[in-house]
């Protein structure tokens, strides 16, 4: 366990898949911000090991690595350790369902998910190039139809309004260079009734074998999704190591 646990960390200290960085756009180094700066959401202090020195509602945004990780992400193991496929399942989706997987890299999830929903489909959205090619290759081989690969932004994941019913973010967002303005932008994307499901490794358990800030706390999830307007419908603990976040719309006063 100690070796696995080890590897799992050296990993990490990279970031995960999901970039919502770009060299030109990462936060200020220690050098360009000798002080505490702030704009009007995010915050520059130096940063710590594994972070980018941006903050955002007191939480220190993640380093991220970019497509070299891949293989590590179809890892035989993975399905074990994280349960993936009870991961699926609890989506709960519908067979005309629209999904998006933000942040879909290999497209793990969202060629799993193309078979739950063979009336709709799954927008497979990164911002690597990259990952965009290797999802295309994987939709090719698989015989595929219904994945579309999205090239996505730093701050647009490139979604359709009012299109989807549901967004899945796989320990991804805490990676977000820009999480208020993704986020409102998804939270633009959803169908009435929609839903945002963050998934992310809990902050609360430290026997769970990854770095503290690639990690996220319910309490902190909600602070952020509630900034956008979203509130928390049911927080599924099935898993064994991350939380599965279930998010929607706030009503409004006069129940729309």
């Amino acid at each position: 366990m100690a070796k696995k646990r080890d590897f799992l960390l050296v990993l990490f200290s990279l970031g995960s898949l999901v970039s919502c960085a770009q060299p030109g756009d990462r936060a200020k180094s220690a050098s360009q911000v000798p002080q505490a700066v702030t704009d009007s959401v995010y915050q520059y202090r130096e940063a710590s090991s594994a972070g980018t020195g941006k903050y955002y509602m007191g939480r220190e945004i993640a380093q991220v690595m970019g497509h070299l990780g891949a293989e590590w992400l179809e890892r035989p193991e993975r399905v074990q350790e994280e349960r993936t496929d009870l991961l699926v399942s609890a989506l709960n989706l519908q067979p005309d369902h629209v999904v998006a997987d933000i942040g879909a890299g290999t497209g793990y999830f969202s060629f799993p998910i193309s078979q739950v929903v063979p009336k709709g489909k799954v927008l497979a959205v990164d911002i690597q190039p990259e990952m965009i090619d290797l999802l295309n290759q994987q939709k090719q081989r698989r015989k595929v139809t219904n994945v579309q690969p999205v090239l996505g932004n730093i701050d647009d994941p490139q979604l359709p309004a009012g299109g989807v019913d549901l967004v899945l973010m796989v320990d991804a967002y805490h990676e977000f260079s820009h999480p208020r303005e993704m986020m409102e932008k998804i939270v633009r994307s959803l169908k009435p009734g929609g839903r945002v499901a963050l998934v992310e490794y809990r902050a609360e358990d430290p026997k769970v074998p990854i770095k503290p800030l690639h990690k996220m706390s319910l309490k902190q999830a909600r602070k952020e999704m509630e900034a956008v307007g979203l509130v928390l419908l049911e927080n599924k603990e099935g898993l064994p190591w991350q939380h599965l976040m279930l998010f929607g719309k706030r009503a409004t006063q006069s129940g729309r």
